[in-house]
């Protein structure tokens, strides 16, 4: 023990030191007299103050209090009364006075405050535009009210501690302090320090206040005087600031945890623009001209430029023979007139998978593609919905790929991911065999839906000049990380709450073995 207590003054610094020395046991302190008693400003005295509790050398009570004072307002009421005081006087003697009368007792802007006051203690009301006293106004004659007693001690005191107000008075403050500009409240903090057990030990041990060498001249190193300066040991139990280093948003990690598998699988990434053609977005995929999915409540249609330019004519036709009649697949297509002009519309694109049909419309089986990007879709914005969000898309085309692949695909992909997997059939327009991907989530025990898949219709291929099968997939980014990250509301990963960011872990869980 007496070697822990040795070691501890040692590395005491001599401010901490100094403050020590004024306190005794059982005895409580206030910083403004260890200022005196040490001569140290306040800054040094609560900047020993704490790294003293931090050690259990010392405690620190903290008294908060609220003082009350009057403002101008308040303080003209106290010596003139309150408004509905001053008619209150008026009706004891007349009973009744016309609304239009006030104005020779009061000052317009009081008038109203003096009618509304009346009418909610009950002293008098209105009819026909004169107001008349009532019982419990006579009966208060010169008897003052809870708020009234209160301004005139306020008057008296200049400035009362709130906590020490008897019943009455609290009453009376709350009924003054919910009426606008009449009392000042200020808060104010009060420290008691009070010596420990392990404070009272160093004491009993003692300890000299020598003032500490931080830092050597050339002359003391020369002349060997360096070896008497007094020399304090660092503390390497003493506290240390929380170091909140610059690093990636939660977000931005997730889609480069997801680049970096689908990098590692051997897939190239392709990239799209924002705003694309309704053909791209739409026609490409299949996807009928009246699909509820094209309305306006669905899509943003842009007004400038609100034309696209199409790509070649020979691909144009493909895909409007598809549509019409199901072109060379043997389909039946969806047996109405396509419209050139509709697929010409600009739009801010719903989906990823557009640029699935330009990649492979430029490139040639096989191949393995993956985009990451933002899509926008005319949603309210909820906890768990917003209108613009990052969508991840995969394909694979080749000779002897199968919905047996597809399969396979996923399960390794969420494998990576950390998810066990599951699938349920679904419809898509652009897809036959479809499926809905579901991750399994302990802590929930329960199943959530995650992303769609399936392999591309030859309706989609044909047009494009892929001869061959393509799977693919993709999920909502945002989804992902509410389940990774453990948060019920999708608008938290926009809403920069920085305690939230800082305290979110570096490691992004990536799983590559």
């Amino acid at each position: 023990m007496s070697q822990t207590v040795e070691n501890i003054i040692n590395e005491l610094p001599i401010y901490e030191k100094k403050l020590l020395k004024t306190l005794k046991k059982d005895e409580i302190k206030v910083p403004e007299e260890i200022v005196k008693e040490t001569g140290m400003d306040i800054k040094s005295v609560m900047s020993a103050t704490g790294s003293l509790v931090s050690k259990d050398i010392i405690s620190v009570n903290t008294i908060e209090n609220d003082f009350v004072s009057l403002t101008d307002v308040g303080l003209k009421y106290a010596n003139d009364g309150l408004p509905e005081r001053i008619i209150l006087s008026v009706l004891i003697d007349k009973k009744e006075i016309a609304i239009g009368d006030l104005s020779n007792y009061l000052e317009k802007k009081d008038i109203k405050i003096a009618i509304g006051w009346l009418a909610r203690k009950k002293w008098a009301k209105i009819n026909k535009g004169v107001l008349y006293i009532l019982d419990e106004g006579e009966k208060k004659g010169s008897l003052k009210d809870n708020d009234e007693k209160l301004l005139y001690e306020l008057l008296k005191s200049d400035t009362i501690n709130i906590s020490v107000l008897n019943e009455n008075l609290l009453n009376g403050f709350k009924l003054l302090n919910s009426r606008k500009n009449i009392l000042n409240i200020k808060k104010t903090k009060n420290h008691e320090i009070l010596i420990n057990k392990l404070g009272l030990d160093i004491l009993k041990k003692g300890f000299e206040i020598k003032e500490d060498a931080t830092q050597l001249s050339h002359e003391q190193l020369k002349d060997g005087s360096w070896k008497d300066l007094n020399y304090r040991p660092y503390d390497i139990n003493t506290e240390f600031p929380k170091i909140y280093p610059g690093k990636a948003h939660p977000l931005r990690a997730i889609i480069e945890e997801i680049r970096e598998v689908f990098l590692n699988f051997g897939f190239t990434e392709s990239i799209g623009p924002i705003l694309d053609s309704a053909f791209w977005n739409f026609d490409s995929l299949f996807q009928p001209q009246d699909h509820a999915a094209r309305e306006m409540q669905d899509t943003f249609y842009m007004k400038n430029p609100s034309k696209a330019e199409l790509p070649n004519e020979n691909l144009v036709n493909k895909v409007k023979n598809s549509h019409e009649f199901g072109g060379n697949t043997g389909s039946i297509g969806w047996n109405y007139k396509w419209d050139e002009e509709i697929a010409k519309q600009t739009v801010l694109r719903t989906h990823t998978t557009g640029i699935s049909t330009r990649f492979l419309s430029q490139n040639l089986p096989p191949l393995k593609m993956f985009s990451i990007g933002k899509v926008f879709r005319r949603e309210t914005i909820t906890y768990k919905h917003l209108p613009e969000f990052y969508q991840v898309e995969g394909i694979v085309a080749g000779e002897n790929i199968n919905y047996q692949n597809l399969l396979g695909v996923l399960k390794e992909f969420y494998k990576k991911l950390g998810f066990e997997v599951r699938f349920r059939p679904a419809y898509f327009p652009y897809t036959y065999l479809s499926t809905e991907c579901e991750v399994y989530l302990e802590e929930k025990e329960s199943w959530i839906e995650l992303g769609g898949s399936g392999m591309f219709r030859p309706e989609v291929l044909e047009p494009l000049g892929v001869n061959v099968p393509v799977l693919a997939f993709g999920l909502g980014i945002e989804r992902l990380a509410m389940i990774r990250y453990d948060i019920s509301d999708i608008r938290m990963l926009y809403k920069s709450d920085i305690k939230w960011l800082r305290e979110l872990p570096l490691t992004n869980g990536i799983n590559l073995d």
